[in-house]
């Protein structure tokens, strides 16, 4: 558990890109590298030629990297994206490319986002260098209920998605449309959802929806997903509302403690819970009371980000808060566990 420094300043927020086969990312960032405000940002794709950048938009280019009019700088994944990302930094470095301050990473049609997150967190090398900004899921309007419904990696991006973006609203019907949020917001809760049409966006609704700091703002508020109206102490209001439907494979739960952790203890239970259950833990975020200091939690599945201990507590709840969404994880199992973790911690 790091204190002291900030363990996050200086590190290059990457945003990860993802949504189902027709789901309009290809759209999306062609009409995301000719926008202006993307001069200083590398785009990383699975293949330029699919976003079909124009010849006159590119002024440099090299095997695998290319340079376009307005600074932005187009990367295609050629073997593996821990050795794109490093190859990258190395010539950000060595100044042999123009000099970018954030990443964008598309992932493939069918990916499950998940190794992709996991292997910011666990490449030391890319760790070191990068931090995760935010997963942005994309959601056809027309197909997208079907797709969550029969394709279960359409889920898991649901389910990692920090913002949500509905495409193709303009070919569905209203009850269509809000059938798919219904839904959309029963799988991940906490996730922003917003519409998109025909790739309209600017950069930076795909930005600053991680932690960039250990310095505690309203922005960390957003990033737990707590409503920065939201009275402390206000019971289900914490993190979100209480979920009252649910995708029957992927839920929701909302845990609160007041009582504080030590982090043998958090650390112990979340280690048992992720030995026996991991692949199926796809996400846990939420701030931890240890010891009476503010600790942020998040990962996917097996895999943790290094905790950050905020310097000091967001808001005036000190209580621990923390979010799982899980596939068939019987809720009040997590809840025992944590109950009972928590029982023995506070015993004499």
């Amino acid at each position: 558990m790091a204190t002291g420094r900030d363990p996050l300043a200086g590190k290059l927020p990457v945003t990860l890109i993802t949504g189902f086969l027709g789901s309009g990312k290809t759209t999306l960032i062609s009409k995301l590298v000719r926008h202006p405000d993307m001069n200083r940002v590398a785009v990383v794709i699975n293949e330029i030629g699919e976003i079909g950048i124009d010849h006159d938009l590119v002024t440099m280019s090299s095997e695998n990297i290319s340079l376009l009019a307005n600074g932005c700088i187009c990367c295609t994944v050629r073997t593996d994206l821990q050795e794109t990302l490093r190859e990258l930094f190395n010539q950000r470095r060595a100044g042999l490319m123009a000099d970018f301050d954030r990443v964008i990473v598309e992932t493939t049609g069918m990916a499950d986002p998940a190794p992709v997150v996991q292997t910011m967190v666990s490449d030391t090398l890319l760790e070191a260098q990068f931090r995760l900004d935010g997963v942005v899921t994309l959601v056809d309007a027309v197909n997208g209920a079907h797709l969550l419904e029969h394709q279960p990696e359409a889920g898991k991006q649901v389910a990692l998605a920090d913002r949500i973006l509905i495409t193709k609203g303009d070919l569905a019907s209203p009850q269509q449309i809000g059938d798919l949020e219904a839904t959309l917001h029963a799988i991940n809760r906490q996730a922003d959802i917003r519409h998109v049409l025909m790739g309209e966006i600017a950069p930076s609704e795909l930005t600053g929806l991680g932690m960039g700091s250990a310095r505690a703002t309203d922005a960390t508020l957003r990033f737990l997903g707590e409503k920065l109206d939201a009275a402390a102490g206000e019971g289900e209001r914490y993190l979100g509302a209480r979920t009252t439907r649910h995708d029957p494979r992927i839920g929701t739960l909302s845990l609160r403690f007041d009582t504080p952790f030590t982090w043998d203890a958090f650390s112990a239970a979340l280690q048992l819970l992720t030995n026996l259950r991991g692949p199926d833990m796809l996400r846990v975020k939420g701030i931890v009371n240890v010891e009476g200091k503010p600790v942020v939690v998040q990962g996917v599945q097996h895999i943790f980000h290094p905790p950050v201990t905020l310097d000091r507590w967001p808001s005036e709840d000190r209580g621990t808060r923390l979010v799982f969404i899980t596939r068939g994880i019987p809720a009040a199992s997590i809840r025992s566990l944590f109950d009972a973790v928590g029982a023995i911690a506070s015993a004499d």
